[in-house]
């Protein structure tokens, strides 16, 4: 698959707006802030294709970009805590009606800040992939804000934080190098291909 001819394909706001589709797809999801954005521009080799904002919880749309034959989807952050209730219980019924149309899900890639153990909220995703039976890779974002003793020290905490989740599908990343890049790419051909 060829990253680099990604373009922005649609965003809807509104459940009534997503249509069910067959194509395959890779959903990227995770806590407002952790880089979701960030990751998918340098999957793609583009400075702004995915919007990065500066303000958490500003994503509030499921933002669809195509790839060759396959579409990825920036779903909206979750967890932030100034947003609304209301907000958040739309974001909440859009994600859950994404999950619920029927889609060609082959794999969800679930963005974890390095940094802290999971939240509350990051574990509700785990289980809920989990339970549903998607198959998903942990990205564990911000790993050049860890010195090196540091990033052993979380990486072994990782793997009890997160148990049940397979060693090779908890990938560390930077989106400053580029570090862990490739895995990711390697696990999203993998996935798309079987």
């Amino acid at each position: 698959m060829n990253f680099n001819k990604a373009e922005f394909e649609t965003a809807f706001g509104t459940t009534s707006q997503l249509p069910t589709d067959s194509t395959v797809e890779i959903a990227f999801a995770g806590r407002s802030n952790v880089g979701k954005s960030s990751l998918l521009n340098k999957l793609f080799n583009r400075k702004n294709l995915a919007r990065v904002s500066s303000v958490p919880g500003k994503t509030a749309t499921i933002n669809f970009y195509k790839v060759d034959k396959v579409r990825f989807v920036d779903l909206p952050g979750y967890g932030y805590a100034k947003v609304s209730k209301g907000d958040k219980r739309r974001w909440a019924f859009l994600l859950e009606s994404y999950f619920n149309t029927g889609r060609d899900i082959r794999l969800v890639v679930l963005l974890i800040d390095i940094r802290r153990p999971p939240t509350e909220d990051d574990m509700l995703m785990v289980n809920f992939l989990k339970e549903k039976g998607y198959p998903f890779a942990v990205v564990l974002t911000k790993k050049d804000k860890l010195n090196k003793t540091e990033f052993n020290t979380r990486m072994e905490s990782v793997e009890n934080e997160l148990e049940g989740v397979k060693k090779e599908n908890i990938i560390p990343f930077s989106a400053m190098n580029g570090d862990g890049l490739d895995k990711i790419k390697e696990t999203i051909n993998k996935y798309v291909e079987g």
